[in-house]
């Protein structure tokens, strides 16, 4: 049988691809044990930097996987009530950047899967949608609130309440997506990106993911005295930052 998740390493970027395109990446109880277990042991491994998340083609997930829902629901059951086996709480414990590769249709949870990711890059074969509605089932995997934090509220609701998807232009224009590249240039883009991430700082790149994470769910005036707190409690390396000063003025210099 097959690998269900594919991983490799390299150059500190992680890549975890849903291996299970016979049935689109759908989420079956084993499915979600494999992609949970690939994330947390990149979390845990100090050669990783940053992680790169995508599916084999033709899609990126479909969501649960509809046949074990509708017989024994152990694939709803595992992600309710075994945390450890869930990819959507693997994903929200990360402190390293998780860098999305939609590579094709994202659908229910696998639409969840892609919003708790830290960025995305969709191919231009990616679609988004949220069926909820259509199966009968609740959202647990974050949909209603990192769904609106994405697009806005209104289009939140119409997305989610019309069970309508939208095509990779779409997302980019609604501020899904970060960036729609041809579906060959999708992975090369994905590890330019990670390859720029894992250059820089180690330790305060964890920092300003989690400050940004936190930040997310506090007021304006909450997130910014956060933000001064952690900024008066940071020690700085002042011998690493001249170390990377050259470097620094070389690359600011090369995007102008």
């Amino acid at each position: 049988m097959d690998d269900l998740v594919l991983v490799e390493t390299a150059d500190r970027i992680c890549t975890v691809t849903l291996n299970r395109p016979q049935a689109r990446n759908a989420l079956d109880s084993a499915l979600q044990r494999a992609s949970a277990a690939a994330l947390l042991a990149a979390e845990r491994d100090d050669t990783v930097g940053v992680v790169i998340f995508t599916g084999t083609d033709p899609a990126f997930c479909a969501g649960l996987d509809l046949r074990e829902l509708g017989g024994t629901g152990e694939n709803l059951r595992g992600s309710r009530d075994e945390p450890d086996t869930s990819p959507f709480t693997a994903l929200w414990k990360m402190t390293k950047p998780v860098i999305g590769a939609i590579n094709g249709p994202a659908v229910t949870g696998g639409f969840e899967l892609a919003l708790a990711c830290d960025f995305l890059v969709a191919s231009e074969r990616a679609r988004f949608g949220d069926t909820h509605g259509r199966v009968g089932v609740s959202p647990g995997g974050g949909m209603s609130v990192l769904l609106p934090q994405a697009v806005g509220l209104r289009k939140a609701k119409e997305l989610s309440l019309t069970g309508n998807f939208l095509d990779a232009r779409e997302a980019y224009a609604f501020g899904l997506v970060n960036h729609v590249v041809p579906h060959e240039e999708l992975l090369p883009t994905a590890r330019r990106l990670a390859a720029d991430i894992a250059g820089n700082d180690p330790r305060t790149i964890r920092h300003l993911k989690s400050l940004y994470d936190r930040g997310a769910k506090l007021s304006v005036a909450d997130a910014i005295e956060l933000e001064q707190t952690e900024f008066r409690a940071w020690k700085v390396d002042h011998a690493e930052v001249e170390r990377r000063r050259a470097a620094i003025v070389a690359r600011g210099r090369s995007q102008q």
